[in-house]
């Protein structure tokens, strides 16, 4: 699919938010008055940016506060309803924090959880659809939760967890990246299968669909080449993963932090880009955009 940028920044920026978030409310890092105010304008800029930045890949970003009535059959609109009231939530603990002091547990308790509930919710309207089967399984949203907490934990400076989640997250990224691999393959779907022809033998495309492009192109149909996508993953997993990891295994110096946030920020951007460009949409079949006889990349 074609990896749009609004996309990008709304589900890496969103995910390291709310992930800040969680760890606030569990109560990690304890923090109260201005560096409580400093913890908390980082989470929810994250939080807010990414969820503005997604209403740009809206064709009428008027409608986008429609999003907010179908929850009961989308995870787009629950994702809306949760944001909401995770930042509600959130914001309430952080009233106490800041300005009176005091850590309301209860409240952080429940901004935690809303707070992950949003990134599953996100993860879901991936994960959810059949049509890309490399985002159709399990593993899709279990990926979007540890980059979440890993994220959050590095961010709100706890190190220890940061180095567990950071080594979960990045096995899971490696495990979706292999699984991900063979998806299409094993969905079964076809040319054959998608036009019911093919008791009648091997189906090709006579013509294209139409002579111009269009939104299921634009949108839908994306290759990326073996090659750069091999090299992208070894860049994206070494900075969002492996260099974090090491300079953290160093003394701590604040410096030396700094660069293993802005390097696992590089490196979520890079395996995000990933994650929309080798999606393969059915679709692609009508447009020749699957060589069935390719091999996985792993």
């Amino acid at each position: 699919m074609h990896p749009a940028r609004s996309l990008i920044l709304f589900t890496s920026l969103s995910g390291l938010g709310f992930g800040v978030l969680a760890w606030l409310g569990l109560g990690t890092p304890a923090v109260t008055g201005w560096v409580a105010f400093v913890f908390y304008l980082i989470a929810f800029g994250l939080a807010g940016g990414g969820l503005v930045a997604s209403t740009f890949h809206l064709g009428r970003r008027e409608r986008a506060l429609k999003a907010f009535t179908q929850w009961q059959s989308s995870w787009l609109s629950r994702e809306a309803w949760l944001a909401v009231a995770a930042m509600a939530t959130m914001g309430l603990f952080a009233l106490g924090a800041v300005f009176f002091g005091q850590h309301w547990q209860p409240l952080g308790w429940l901004g935690a959880v809303l707070s992950l509930a949003t990134v599953f919710a996100t993860s879901m309207i991936y994960a959810q659809l059949k049509t890309v089967p490399r985002w159709n399984m399990p593993l899709t949203p279990v990926l979007f939760l540890s980059l979440s907490i890993a994220g959050g934990a590095l961010l709100s400076g706890e190190i220890g967890p940061a180095i567990l989640f950071l080594c979960v997250a990045g096995a899971l990224t490696l495990a979706h990246w292999t699984l991900g691999d063979r998806r299409f393959a094993q969905s079964g779907t076809t040319m054959e299968t998608a036009t019911g022809l093919g008791p009648i033998g091997q189906v090709r495309a006579f013509e294209p669909p139409h002579t111009g492009t269009n939104y299921l192109m634009r949108e839908m149909v994306f290759r990326i080449g073996r090659k750069h996508s091999l090299k992208l993953r070894v860049m994206g997993f070494g900075l969002m993963v492996l260099l974090p990891v090491l300079i953290l295994l160093l003394p701590f110096h604040h410096a030396l932090a700094a660069v293993a946030v802005l390097s696992h920020v590089a490196g979520l951007f890079i395996t995000r880009w990933l994650f929309f460009a080798e999606a393969e949409h059915v679709v692609g079949l009508y447009y020749g955009a699957h060589d069935k006889t390719s091999d996985p990349i792993a």
